[in-house]
């Protein structure tokens, strides 16, 4: 029996999941026995699509398809939340396991604070993450730094701060520092990012750790919650994973890890934000970036926070019908109305048509919001700081009807 708060290394019994998974396949092997076992109805993954930079979200109900979802995508940029709001009812009334990397555990909170997803009905196994390699951006990187055709590329992966691609006729690694001091490695938002470890997650699983005998064959986990010690107690039980106690040294060693990667966000965040200058230097920099804006409306359909069933951005009082480029207000009012919790996810920069940085101004906004009030988005359930006025305003209210959550009436479509 594991508890909230232990550590373990895992690896699974199943001999399929043990050859396509990644570190000893524990996280295949207990989203296998989730389904299994029912304790959730569906598993919300993601698998390879046509090739290594084409990741998809995969919906489970069958167990015997959960090997499909095994080994990990770097090239894969999708924040599963989103996905599950929209085309899964937010699992109101179905119990679903979720691979997520630190972003999306961030997302699930926020998501759920405003009454979008139900997080009774999610089991979050997060993943650690390094960060994430945009897909085009990859396919540039293994041609000109690799020297490598893309197309012959079959597995990549991140490890001991290398990028390692595997292709037809031999493999090859160039360190994450090197490729990002020429433009090239991880997506600009991942490198200032500093959620690593998705503590948030029921369960927080890598490589990062396990040493001796079971390096490359078993994965951490940290477990966080006693939803995430229930599913590995009884996965354990079931002969679907076997357990062991991690060595102290492997303990010590991730926890470095953890502490370089973070110390790593913060260089990367102090040279990003600088870059943007400050007060009317930034907002011309915004003005002078955002002026290549078409309105397509990418950056609001994708961000998690953005869940209005009609946004406000769009209404011909922001947006003028034909006017291109839209502006400013759109952009101004679109950052005023969510900087507070902005998650650092990317989407709203990886999926703009014109490569606007709109992900660098939000994060930049949030992080001085975060200076002024303390407030960290997706790391629990706290109201943002937005909230906190309308929550004044309408405390007499809710007091008066017994209302217990003010949260449930404030973010109510």
């Amino acid at each position: 029996m594991v508890a909230n708060g232990d550590m373990v290394y895992a690896w699974a019994k199943d001999a399929e999941i043990l050859k396509k998974g990644e570190c000893g396949g524990a996280v295949t092997a207990l989203l296998k026995h989730a389904l299994e076992s029912k304790t959730v109805d569906a598993v919300l993954a993601v698998k390879k699509g046509q090739d290594i930079y084409d990741a998809v979200p995969a919906f489970i109900t069958d167990p015997t398809e959960i090997a499909s979802t095994a080994g990990s995508l770097h090239c894969g940029t999708l924040l599963m939340p989103k996905i599950l709001k929209k085309y899964l009812d937010g699992a109101k009334n179905m119990k679903i396991a979720v691979t997520c990397k630190g972003c999306d555990v961030m997302a699930f909170y926020e998501l759920a604070k405003r009454n979008q997803i139900n997080l009774d009905n999610v089991i979050m196994i997060g993943v650690n993450c390094g960060g994430s390699v945009s897909p085009v951006a990859a396919r540039k990187m293994i041609t000109e730094k690799f020297e490598v055709d893309p197309n012959i590329v079959h597995k990549e992966e991140i490890d001991k701060g290398q990028f390692i691609i595997e292709y037809e006729g031999g493999h090859k690694g160039i360190k994450i520092d090197e490729l990002e001091e020429e433009g090239y490695g991880r997506r600009s938002n991942c490198r200032r990012c500093k959620m690593k470890v998705p503590r948030g997650a029921d369960l927080a699983c890598g490589n990062w750790g396990v040493i001796g005998d079971k390096a490359g064959k078993a994965t951490f986990i940290e477990v966080c919650s006693e939803k995430g010690a229930n599913l590995v107690s009884a996965a354990a039980s079931k002969g679907a994973i076997e357990t062991a106690t991690p060595d102290p040294k492997g303990i010590e060693i991730r926890g470095k890890v953890e502490k370089a990667m973070l110390k790593l966000g913060d260089d990367w965040r102090k040279k990003d934000f600088a870059g943007l200058g400050t007060g009317k230097e930034r907002l011309k920099t915004i003005m002078d970036e955002s002026s290549r804006c078409i309105k397509c409306f990418a950056c609001v359909d994708n961000c998690p926070i953005c869940y209005c069933v009609e946004c406000s951005t769009k209404k011909p009082w922001f947006v003028t019908p034909g006017q291109l480029p839209p502006g400013l207000m759109f952009h101004l009012i679109r950052f005023a109305h969510i900087s507070d919790s902005c998650i650092n996810c990317g989407q709203c920069e990886e999926l703009c048509a014109m490569d606007i940085r709109n992900a660098l101004f939000m994060h930049a906004q949030q992080v001085e919001i975060e200076k002024m009030f303390g407030h960290v988005p997706g790391k629990d359930m706290t109201p943002p700081i937005h909230a906190l006025a309308e929550e004044r305003a309408e405390r007499a209210r809710l007091e008066a009807t017994g209302t217990d959550s003010i949260y449930t009436n404030i973010f109510e479509e």
